[in-house]
């Protein structure tokens, strides 16, 4: 947030209660969906130590106290109890996330809106309710298309026309079944082994066939790197997301890069390794006023943006015990996807440490 008190009424719309304290520990600012989650008029709120909310326990004084630094990512807090002023306890899942001031962003997921789940696997409830009305709009349009392909594909061949028609049936059906999954919410699908470079040939596919050769895509993969546990659809989703954010921000050059890193902490866990996707672009870079709120849904540093797709592949990330995290500036921009591998591979051999791989370009 810089230097500044977000101004409170652009997340009012969230349902998701957020709370800004600042260097020194005291609220400077709060959604109106934080201030009625305790229960309490939001200028009350304001300039009371933040600390003070906690109910027995001292991981926000401690937190505040800890110097940190914006990219090191969100710490998840399970179960935190915030009162005001010996007020009736209200019990969330907070992630917390330090500001370039020294201040914190707390997120604060209330459990009892999720009962039987795990907050980190529900998307924040504004964008929930933004992405199911996006879906009804979207059945029929998918259903069209879906139909198209299927003509297209009785009368081209086997050739480049034949593997285009292909990709567009397969996006389709993906699409179609997160539709069904947002109008229709069931539990996460089970995460399965899976080659992450195949994740990423897919979504090379889809910037070929977006942007053509406009944009150089280049891969830059560590051959070496055992299988991941996750869900290739969403994985999919988050990652394409990334690059179509690259290609909008005017980017001539686009790398995708895979790493193993050993010894990482994700969260409130260290893993014994852990994969370190990058996505490298030298486009524009994200504006200076979004800087701190890049990752909140519905903020977006294109006037026809949606403010959705970091949002969902922050979500990504946590559906995966991961963390997204990103630096930038104009011409250099890179957005970093660490999820980490199943404890069995992490063998600490050497071909596992972090080496550097000639890039080539996309054929």
């Amino acid at each position: 947030m810089a230097d500044e008190t977000p101004p409170p009424h652009v997340f009012d719309a969230l349902t998701t209660p957020l709370v800004w304290a600042a260097a020194d520990g005291r609220i400077r600012a709060c959604n109106l969906a934080f201030a009625r989650w305790l229960g309490v008029g939001r200028k009350r709120l304001l300039d009371q130590p933040l600390a003070a909310l906690e109910v027995d326990g001292e991981v926000l004084r401690q937190a505040l106290r800890t110097p940190g630094d914006p990219s090191d990512g969100a710490i998840r807090v399970r179960r935190l109890a915030l009162a005001f002023l010996g007020g009736e306890p209200r019990f969330a899942d907070a992630w917390l996330s330090r500001e370039a001031d020294g201040g914190l962003l707390l997120e604060a997921h209330p459990v009892d809106e999720f009962p039987g789940a795990d907050p980190t696997q529900a998307m924040p409830l504004a964008l929930s309710a933004a992405l199911r009305g996006l879906a009804h709009e979207l059945r029929n349009p998918l259903a069209g298309l879906k139909g198209a392909a299927q003509l297209l594909a009785r009368r081209v061949g086997d050739g480049e026309s034949g593997e285009l028609v292909a990709l567009i049936d397969s996006e389709v059906a993906r699409l179609g079944t997160l539709v069904d999954q947002l109008l229709s919410p069931r539990a996460p699908t089970p995460h399965r082994a899976l080659n992450i470079h195949g994740v990423l040939e897919q979504v090379l596919r889809l910037a070929e066939a977006d942007a053509g050769w406009a944009v150089r895509m280049v891969r830059d993969y560590d051959p070496s790197l055992p299988e991941l546990l996750g869900d290739p659809d969403r994985l999919t989703q988050a990652i394409w997301n990334l690059v179509r954010n690259a290609i909008q921000a005017g980017a001539a050059n686009i790398t995708l890069r895979t790493r193993a890193a050993l010894g990482v902490r994700l969260g409130d866990e260290v893993h014994a390794m852990v994969l370190r996707l990058e996505v490298v672009d030298d486009g524009r870079g994200v504006p200076e006023n979004i800087v701190e709120q890049i990752f909140l849904p519905l903020v977006s540093g294109r006037a026809d943006g949606s403010g959705l797709g970091l949002a969902l592949a922050q979500q990504v990330a946590r559906e995966h015990r991961g963390a997204l995290v990103y630096r930038s500036r104009a011409g250099h921009t890179v957005f970093t996807l660490q999820v980490p591998f199943p404890d069995d591979d992490a063998s600490g051999d050497p071909q596992y440490s972090e080496t550097t791989a000639p890039e080539a370009p996309v054929a």
